[in-house]
């Protein structure tokens, strides 16, 4: 889903900054589930995990994540492969674009 949040754009937490290079979202009527792959200054790489109202407002909260929404985060994934990678790293599988 296009957010119509521009890519790359700074980020600035407590522990280091740089540019979020790689985000997928999924609307609802009440949050957006978003995704994202931080690029820190070092080079280091971060998922976000976290969700923004409607309007576009970033939420501190946890995110909520509903089991109906998994298929249209693993379709937006393909147009962010490094995230991708992350992700299916981080559930222990193959990454689907390193199959040959």
């Amino acid at each position: 889903m296009s957010t119509g949040r521009k890519l790359p754009r700074p980020f600035k937490l407590p522990w280091g900054k740089g540019q979020v290079v790689e985000e997928v979202s999924v609307a609802h009527e009440h949050w957006v589930p978003t995704i994202q792959l931080l690029e820190y200054e070092n080079g280091s790489l971060a998922v976000r995990f976290c969700f923004y109202s409607p309007t576009g407002r970033f939420r501190r909260s946890p995110p909520i994540w509903m089991e109906e929404d998994f298929d249209a985060f693993s379709h937006e994934l393909e147009d962010s492969p490094r995230l991708q990678a992350l992700i299916h790293r981080m559930a222990g599988q193959a990454n689907p674009s390193d199959a040959g």
